[in-house]
């Protein structure tokens, strides 16, 4: 399954491939790490036929995680990937605007990587 990662401390991409790495040496999941909402959609113009779940911070410079999903549920719904944001702030309206704007789950930082993990398992279930 591949994820694409969207956060703009690049410190995120170390930590994935750490707490991953058994998953990724047997192949179960891989990752692309993206640093800014522009430079997602470039991947996604591209490669959006082999994301299957888009992992998006919400306060980034530049376009925001929420701006992101809106372009995201607008260009690519067949089939849609699905999108969990993740926020340091889990403020009610952070929340309230990802479930708006189409998200499928929310995540506050720092990750529990243990429930993320579960999270990805239930996900590869259902594909």
């Amino acid at each position: 399954m591949k994820i694409l990662v969207v956060d703009d401390e690049a410190d995120v991409q170390p930590l994935f491939l750490q707490r991953f790495r058994k998953e990724i040496k047997s192949g179960e999941l891989s990752f692309e790490f993206k640093f800014s909402g522009e430079g997602a959609l470039n991947y996604l113009a591209e490669n959006h036929s082999e994301v299957v779940l888009i992992l998006s911070d919400i306060n980034m410079p530049g376009m925001s995680g929420i701006e992101l999903l809106s372009k995201i549920r607008h260009e690519y719904s067949a089939p849609p990937p699905v999108v969990m944001m993740i926020t340091a702030y889990g403020d009610d309206e952070n929340h309230r605007q990802a479930m708006e704007n189409g998200a499928n789950d929310f995540l506050t930082k720092p990750l529990d990587f243990t429930l993320l993990k579960d999270k990805l398992k239930h996900l590869t279930d259902n594909v």
